[in-house]
């Protein structure tokens, strides 16, 4: 902002790859969690477990909450948030990471 104000909503870009060692042990913990949320109507219940079944992805995507990586952080309160996950064909864990890959060049160069 020009005048010297600064804006209390800051945007955090959080990127993570991770290696699914387990798929079985990670579709039973999705699926836990899945059926011991009282919150999910049945229907909804039933096209989750499906997906987490089909797709290790969609298996962590259900146990992975952005609200809590931030609920402990004082003085903030989580404005939004949203996640997806996918997986990754073409990843190569041996290769050496580069913020221009993950779309963070932008990000790394303005700062520092």
């Amino acid at each position: 902002m020009s005048n010297g104000e600064t804006s209390r909503f800051v945007r955090l870009h959080v990127e993570l790859v991770m290696e699914i060692t387990d798929a079985e042990q990670l579709t039973g913990a999705a699926l836990d969690h899945i059926n011991g949320d009282p919150t999910i109507p049945e229907e909804e219940r039933r096209q989750s477990e499906e997906t987490v079944r089909d797709d290790p992805a969609e298996a962590l995507a259900h146990l992975i909450d952005p609200f809590d990586l931030v609920t402990r952080v004082p003085g903030t309160e989580l404005a939004q948030a949203s996640w997806s996950s996918e997986e990754m064909t073409d990843y190569d864990p041996d290769a050496e990471w580069d913020a221009a890959e993950w779309d963070l060049a932008d990000d790394a160069d303005g700062e520092g």
